[in-house]
């Protein structure tokens, strides 16, 4: 019997077998190991002596009535001039000026700050900000009660090759004939169905391919809890089978592999583990921690185990929504009826949809007139983890968009036309070509580069891998998330757009439909027929994504004669430049006694009661430091800046 089973059977959580046999130094086991009877005799003498059952360990409660500071909020359109900024941070546009000069922005009264401006400036004094327009669309993000959160239902995503079965494993499951009635007996459409399990509900996609699950991803939309990859047992592992894997990987959700087709002649299960072993997926019974589970979809037999596998992954993994409030959730598929009207199906991610709820769904709107289940049966309201077919929509929507009930119908009316005026992307989609890699770190962004890699033949993805092993840094990771031998796919393009990636060919053609695609994503594609020639860029763009050495050059320095009390608090040093030359708004150290005691910005700079730009040597002149004000005769000011040096990566060739 399994670790789970037994825990099941004795009635007490995996985690405390788990604890039982490490305490009798039986080490390494996990929910799904097998256990020997020695060690289940174990599990009994333990639970024999215990007199009392261990109470359950309680979580630490965050307590949110904790103290807080109250931080000042404003709103902020991300155009102020400022002078309406001052009045907004309620300070003088004197002050505002200055601070702006610090951070080297040189703007007068009446002058427009952009958005990125503004947030740093309201940062800097203290203020939180939220921009008042394009924001009628997003609903302020409430803290996450613990109190309400509940066990919802895993989602869970069948991919695979074409025709290993995936259709058919549900079809068993749910007791119809979905496979037969459509064409070729291929999947044409997404669906999903929700079914119940010895009171376990589990809610399957059912998808045409990684394609779709990826498109989904690519709009932001995370819909999957476990991704069950089904491979036939008479086959074994397939070109798109190792896309599929791929694709669930860069997803980060935990596979469960359905090995289908069992009941084939030629069937060899062992053929199939070995294959996924070497690409990652090593069997728990081999050791590893991938579940896989023999299968037919045509005799029923292993169905049990595998839904009472998905069950406890789905418990392992904890899954819990919010069933309060107004709901949100994805879009799965859309189509237009002719009856009907425009139908979208969705799965409820938080919150619980009602009749006549008003609702936005993408770039489409309107109010719940009906709601179907998967069966077709009329739903009144439907929580987290389910699938409906909803009618009341103006038009169709896109798979992936993001579904949510709003207050009133007016309300989603308007935020749909706000978004079709604009003319924006609502959408949570990063663009990254090798050109802006560096710009992307800047932001703040993680310092990866995540690479799909299309050659013409297996020993090229062998030796461009190699090649980029060897590349000499640490700062950066370079992962290859997928590669494959052939042309280049919409399938590539989706997986570059779902994980924020870049798409490189070596010797191989782009389609014409992943190029469309790839212009309308936004994605870039590179392709190269010499190896060292992909190297070099690839070289080139990583020196660009390493953090730059930062130089400081001296612009000159000047020594404090006099000094001058102009205000209150505020002092002027009068100095004499001794060496090349002060800049106004550059950096400055001042040095008293061979020690920095103060570093700052060059904020005034004066020749007599003229402002000006640079003084230079043998001149004399009047500086004021920000933040600054002790200044004593015989200080040294230096001026200088600082310069990024990109640093140099050393690439052998051999």
């Amino acid at each position: 019997m399994r670790l789970y089973e037994i825990a099941k059977k004795l009635g007490i959580p995996n985690k405390e077998v788990i604890n039982i046999l490490e305490k009798a130094g039986v080490k390494n086991k996990k929910t799904l190991s097998s256990i020997t009877d020695k060690e289940y005799t174990i599990i009994e003498k333990h639970l024999g002596k215990k007199e009392t059952p261990s109470p359950p360990v309680k979580k630490e409660e965050k307590t949110s009535k904790s103290v807080e500071k109250t931080i000042p909020e404003i709103k902020i359109k991300g155009d102020e001039t400022v002078g309406e900024l001052a009045k907004k941070l309620n300070v003088s546009s004197a002050e505002l000026i200055k601070d702006l000069m610090e951070m080297k922005v040189l703007a007068n009264i009446n002058q427009k700050l952009d958005t990125e401006t503004i947030k740093k400036i309201c940062e800097k004094k203290g203020f939180t900000w939220t921009i008042e327009k394009k924001e009628i669309e997003k609903k302020e993000k409430q803290e996450i009660k613990v109190e309400n959160l509940v066990p919802r239902a895993p989602v869970v995503t069948i991919m695979g090759h074409v025709d290993h079965g995936k259709t058919t494993i549900l079809d068993t499951i749910r007791k119809t004939k979905v496979a037969e009635q459509e064409p070729g007996k291929i999947t044409q459409k997404i669906g999903a169905y929700k079914i119940t399990v010895n009171k376990h509900p589990i809610v399957f996609i059912d998808t045409p391919g990684h394609e779709a699950f990826t498109a989904m991803r690519a709009m932001g939309a995370k819909v999957t809890d476990i991704v069950v990859l089904v491979v036939a047992a008479d086959e074994g592992v397939k070109p798109q089978t190792i896309e599929a894997i791929d694709h669930a990987r860069s997803a980060n959700v935990p596979i469960i592999v359905a090995v289908n087709k069992i009941d084939k002649v030629n069937a060899n299960i062992d053929k199939v583990k070995q294959q996924l072993s070497e690409i990652g997926l090593v069997p728990d019974d081999w050791g590893g921690e991938t579940v896989y589970v023999p299968v037919s979809g045509v005799t029923g037999e292993g169905i049990d185990d595998f839904l009472e596998m998905i069950i406890l992954v789905g418990e392992m993994l904890e899954l819990k929504a919010d069933p309060t409030g107004p709901a949100e959730g994805v879009v799965i598929e859309s189509k237009l009826d002719k009856k009907k009207g425009p139908l979208i199906s969705v799965i409820i991610q938080k919150g619980v949809l009602k009749i006549s709820d008003p609702f936005i769904a993408g770039s489409t709107w309107g109010k719940v007139k009906a709601m179907f289940d998967d069966k077709e049966n009329k739903l009144n309201q439907a929580g987290p983890s389910t699938p409906v077919e909803i009618l009341g929509a103006h038009d169709i929507a896109t798979p992936g968009e993001k579904f949510q009930v709003v207050k009133s119908e007016k309300e989603a009316k308007k935020i749909v036309e706000q978004r079709k005026e604009e003319k924006t992307s609502y959408l949570p989609v990063k663009k990254i070509t090798l050109e802006d890699l560096y710009k992307e770190i800047e932001k703040g962004t993680a310092k990866e580069l995540k690479i799909i890699l299309k050659c013409d033949t297996s020993g090229s993805i062998d030796a461009i891998k190699k090649s980029i092993e060897k590349i000499p840094q640490e700062e950066v990771e370079i992962t290859i998330i997928h590669s494959g031998t052939g042309a280049i796919s919409e399938s590539d393009v989706l997986l570059a757009s779902a994980s924020n990636g870049i798409v490189i060919g070596f010797n191989v053609s782009v389609e014409p439909k992943a190029k469309e695609l790839a212009k309308r994503e936004g994605i870039e594609i590179k392709t190269y027929n010499v190896i060292y020639e992909l190297i070099d860029e690839l070289t080139r763009a990583i020196e660009g994504m390493l953090s730059p050495e930062i130089k400081e050059v001296l612009n000159g320095q000047a020594v404090v004669k006099k000094v001058f009390k102009i205000g209150k608090d505020q002092m002027v040093a009068g100095c004499i430049v001794v060496d090349g030359k002060v800049v106004i708004n550059s950096k400055v150290k001042i040095i008293r006694d061979g020690k920095i005691i103060h570093e700052g910005v060059l904020s005034s700079l004066k020749r007599f009661k003229e402002n000006v730009k640079e003084v230079g040597k043998n001149t004399e002149c009047g500086i004021m430091v920000s933040d600054f004000s002790d200044f004593k005769e015989g200080d040294i000011i230096q001026s200088y800046t600082e310069e990024e040096v990109p640093k140099k990566l050393t690439q052998e060739r051999k």
